[in-house]
């Protein structure tokens, strides 16, 4: 059923209909149930909706034609299907049944930044105390058939995002966006950016034909890995990619994409000895789920025992190197728990994996997703909710709890 509601309903309804704190009753209730104030919660990989600020973003674009093409156009229409392209009409946003996506933008908001005030009423609902916060349409630059809008615009909204949002909220952090696909721009931003406050690392939206070993990119692992910063591969779909132009339903696609590359990508990442190259590199792959971990490092191995011959930098089997690895958990399957279970044992879950939500898309999971699993530990359900990002992040833990859970 698809909410299209016209404007005269709209004005009528009661504004705390659109508040993310009433869409989130139930989540309050769980964290107040679980006494998610005796815990360290860290979302790893949540989404604000950068477009909203287009207007301000463009402001930080610095070619000149490029930034009078953005200010040409107007609304979030025009962003989408114009400079980001992204592909597909009402899959993501579920056709309006989820409610956030269409009434979001009748939800108010203090004096404060709309984008920080949004994002800390979610995470107090769900008793989130840090998140890493990641732009959601930008993520589709990686497959922008112009190559330079993507990079100029990457820059325009990393600079934005460090200069206005994360700033004046120090529950936020976040990972920068890199293009891949330019070596040059992804070092010059590790510098630029780096060492800015807020800034926990880099990203990388994963659907993309470059080839992470490309030697071009050396310099900017290596950039990475002398500033104790970690790369991610945030997992994504590209329904326009040849390898799904048979597909014929947007489960399929989304079922299929948002693993697809990152297998590729950590493949060629083993197989060409990024491991032993940069041993002290934390890389992170994101919003992939877990079941295809076990599947790749068995047929890794596998291959490798017949063909070592091919890989001559590996000093271990390529599921040690994964082992070794970080792990974000959304989207968890759990619909075999046995399955499940061992996924955690072959990924050393407890040190290796961290919770993240993907809020506010359609498919988040709350912090519960964790807590509720019946073969983890105490100690392992407080390092994958939070201990282990507090590691890898070098997050300084707080000494009290930092969301404020409504109703406590």
């Amino acid at each position: 059923m698809s909410i299209t509601l016209p404007t005269s309903d709209i004005q009528g309804m009661q504004i705390a209909e659109f508040d993310t704190t009433t869409l989130l009753e139930h989540a309050a209730k769980q964290a107040r149930q679980r006494k998610y104030q005796d815990l360290f919660i860290v979302d790893v990989d949540s989404h604000h909706y950068e477009t909203e600020s287009q207007a301000d973003i463009n402001d930080y674009l610095d070619d000149p034609v490029l930034e009078h093409l953005a200010k040409a156009s107007s609304g979030l229409k025009a962003v989408r299907t114009g400079f980001i392209n992204s592909p597909g009409v009402g899959n993501q946003d579920q056709a309006g049944r989820v409610t956030r996506y269409p009434l979001r933008q009748f939800e108010t908001t203090g004096e404060q930044e709309r984008h920080t005030e949004l994002t800390r009423r979610w995470m107090d609902s769900m008793g989130i105390d840090m998140a890493m916060l990641f732009p959601t349409h930008m993520l589709t630059l990686s497959s922008h058939p112009v190559l330079e809008v993507q990079t100029k615009l990457a820059r325009a909204y990393n600079r934005w995002l460090v200069e206005t949002i994360i700033p004046k909220e120090p529950r936020l952090r976040t990972l920068l966006y890199l293009p891949l696909y330019d070596p040059e721009a992804c070092y010059k931003m590790v510098l630029e950016f780096g060492d800015k406050p807020g800034v926990s690392g880099f990203l990388v939206t994963a659907t993309h034909n470059t080839a992470v070993h490309d030697n071009a990119l050396m310099k900017t692992y290596a950039a990475l890995e002398e500033r104790g910063l970690p790369i991610a591969f945030h997992g994504s779909f590209n329904w326009s990619d040849q390898t799904f132009k048979s597909t014929n339903r947007f489960i399929a696609v989304h079922a299929l994409g948002f693993v697809w590359y990152n297998l590729v990508h950590m493949t060629n990442w083993i197989v060409n000895g990024m491991p032993e190259r940069f041993p002290k590199l934390k890389v992170i792959w994101m919003e992939s789920g877990l079941a295809w971990i076990p599947f790749l490092m068995q047929r890794l191995d596998n291959e490798y025992m017949m063909r070592s011959n091919e890989c001559p930098a590996l000093k271990q089997r390529p599921s040690e190197y994964m082992r070794q690895m970080y792990y974000s958990t959304q989207p968890m399957e759990i619909q075999d728990l046995g399955a499940l279970q061992t996924t955690f044992r072959m990924i050393n879950a407890e040190t290796q994996l961290m919770y993240s939500s993907d809020y506010p898309h359609w498919d988040f999971d709350l912090p519960s997703t964790i807590y509720d699993l019946p073969f983890l530990n105490e100690q392992a359900k407080k390092n994958i909710l939070g201990e282990t990002a507090a590691k890898v992040f070098n997050l300084e833990r707080p000494k009290t709890k930092l969301a404020k859970i409504p109703g406590l």
